[in-house]
C-alpha cells in the first residue's frame, strides 16, 4: 500500500485522545523507566474506570447468583445482568434480546454453534466453507466437526494483498456448502471483509452464516440486520470489558432449533430421569452459573463505547493506521504484510535479519508492547511464507505520539542487530 500523502499531511479527527487516556490508569504506567505505548488491542484492550469501578460495585453491593431467587440481592444481580442483555440487543441493533446469548467468548460461541447447529444439521458429504483469513477459533471448531459428521472443510484464497477474493468465494459455493464462517475483521492483517455481500450471495442459496466479529465489535458500527448473518459473535475484554465473557448473537429461528452445547443450571425448564425439559432461549444455552460480573462489566463497556461513538473510535484508527502505515514504511528493511485494501487499525511486519519475537523483547525495553507469532493464523504466515510477525494494533486511547515511540524502538532494534 504505497500511500501518496505523507505523515505530516494527515489531518487527525477531533477525538479528545488525552481525554480519554485519563479514564484508563493502567496506561501511567512505566515500562523499564519508560512510557508504556500499549499497542497489543487486538490481543486484549485495557479497561477504563468505569468498567472497572461497575465490576467492584458489583462484587461489594450486588453479588449474589441470578434467577430463582426473592431475596434482594439475588433480584438485584438479576436485573443487572438482563440489563447488560439490553444493552447488547440495541448495540447490534439485534430484533429482541432473546436472540442475545451471554458466552465465555468467542471461541465458546463458534464452538457453541458448531455443536448446537452443525452437528444436528450437517452431514457426511456435505462442505463448511471459511477463508484462509480465520483464526485458529475458526478453524479448529469446524475440523472437529468435520470429524465427528463426514462434512468437509473448504477454505476460500486471499490474494498476495490479504484482501479476499470475492469471486473465488462465489464460485466455491456450490449444492454442497451447508454453512459459511467468516471473519469481519482479520486478527493478522487488519482486512476487513466485505460481509454484507457475502452474506448475501450465501443466503441467494440457502446457505446458513456465522461472522466471527471479535475484531470488529470493538473498532466499528455493526448492525447484524443490516449484515444480514446468522450468527454473530465477539469477545467483551477486546472491547474494553473483562476477560470470560463475549456473546452469540443468532436469529431466534436457528437459535429454537439447535441443540444445547451444555447441560445443566439454568439451560433447563424441568429434569427427571426420563426426560429434560429445556428452557426458552437464550437460556436454553447459558448452562450452569453465568459470568455475572462480567456481564455487568461488558453492558458498562458497551455504554462508555458509545458515549465516546463508536464512528468517532474508528475515525481515530484510520488516521493512527494511515500514520502509522507511512512512517513503518519509511523503514529501510522493514516489510508491511497484508496491504489490503480495505482494513482496521492493525499493521503486521517483519523486518530484516530480525525475528519477530525479537523485535518484541526490544520494543518492550523501549516501554512498546506489540504482539509477536502467528497470531493464532497460522495459514496466513503460511500464505506469505513466513513464520511470524510483529503486530501493532491500535484503539481509541492511542495517539500519534505512540506511534512515534513504536518507530524509534524499531530503530533502536536495527541498530542492535546491526541492520
Amino acid at each position: 500500500m504505497n500511500n501518496p500523502l505523507t505523515s505530516h499531511q494527515l489531518v487527525p479527527p477531533s477525538l479528545d485522545t488525552e481525554a480519554i487516556r485519563k479514564d484508563f490508569p493502567i496506561l501511567d504506567t512505566l515500562i523499564k523507566g519508560k512510557p508504556l505505548a500499549y499497542l497489543d488491542n487486538a490481543a486484549s484492550s485495557q479497561m477504563p474506570n468505569n468498567v472497572i469501578n461497575r465490576i467492584s460495585a458489583y462484587h461489594l453491593e450486588d453479588h449474589s447468583n441470578i434467577h430463582r431467587a426473592v431475596h434482594t440481592l439475588s433480584e438485584k444481580a438479576t436485573a443487572e445482568y438482563e440489563n447488560a442483555r439490553g444493552i447488547v440487543k440495541k448495540f447490534l441493533n439485534s430484533r429482541d434480546s432473546k436472540e442475545i446469548v451471554f458466552t465465555k467468548g468467542t471461541t465458546n460461541g463458534i464452538n457453541l454453534v458448531a455443536r448446537g447447529y452443525g452437528a444436528k444439521f450437517l452431514s457426511e458429504g456435505d462442505e463448511i466453507l471459511i477463508s484462509y483469513l480465520e483464526h485458529h477459533s475458526n478453524i479448529v471448531p469446524w475440523q472437529l466437526l468435520c470429524d465427528q459428521t463426514g462434512a468437509k472443510l473448504k477454505v476460500v484464497p486471499i490474494t498476495d494483498s490479504g484482501d479476499i477474493n470475492l469471486e473465488q468465494y462465489k464460485k466455491s459455493i456450490t449444492h454442497k456448502t451447508k454453512f459459511i464462517s467468516l471473519s469481519h475483521v482479520s486478527n493478522a492483517l487488519g482486512t476487513v471483509l466485505p460481509i454484507k455481500e457475502m452474506v448475501a450471495e450465501a443466503h441467494a442459496n440457502d446457505i446458513p452464516v456465522l461472522v466471527d466479529g471479535a475484531q470488529a465489535v470493538p473498532h466499528m458500527k455493526v448492525d447484524v440486520q443490516d449484515l444480514g448473518c446468522d450468527f454473530y459473535v465477539f469477545s467483551g475484554h477486546k472491547m474494553c470489558g473483562p476477560s470470560g465473557i463475549g456473546v452469540l448473537y443468532g436469529k431466534a429461528e436457528f437459535l429454537e432449533k439447535m441443540d444445547p452445547y451444555e447441560g445443566g443450571g439454568d439451560m433447563i425448564l424441568s429434569v427427571s430421569f426420563d426426560s429434560t425439559t429445556y428452557n426458552e432461549i437464550p437460556y436454553k444455552f447459558e448452562a450452569g452459573t453465568p459470568p455475572i460480573a462480567q456481564a455487568i462489566g461488558l453492558g458498562s463497556a458497551i455504554k462508555y463505547l458509545e458515549n465516546v461513538g463508536i464512528d468517532n473510535v474508528n475515525k481515530h484508527e484510520k488516521y493512527l493506521l494511515d500514520y502509522a502505515t507511512v512512517e513503518l514504511e519509511s523503514i529501510s528493511g522493514l516489510r508491511i504484510i497484508g496491504k489490503a485494501k480495505n482494513k482496521a487499525g492493525v499493521i503486521s511486519f517483519v523486518l530484516d535479519k530480525v525475528h519477530p519475537h525479537d523485535i518484541g523483547t526490544i520494543l518492550n525495553d523501549e516501554g512498546v508492547a506489540i504482539r509477536t507469532g502467528h497470531h493464532c493464523a497460522q495459514p496466513v504466515m503460511e500464505h506469505f511464507k513466513i513464520p511470524a510477525t510483529a503486530r501493532a494494533s491500535f484503539y481509541l486511547y492511542n495517539n500519534k505520539e505512540e506511534v512515534d515511540q513504536l518507530v524509534r524502538a524499531i530503530d533502536s532494534a536495527k541498530k542492535i542487530f546491526g541492520c
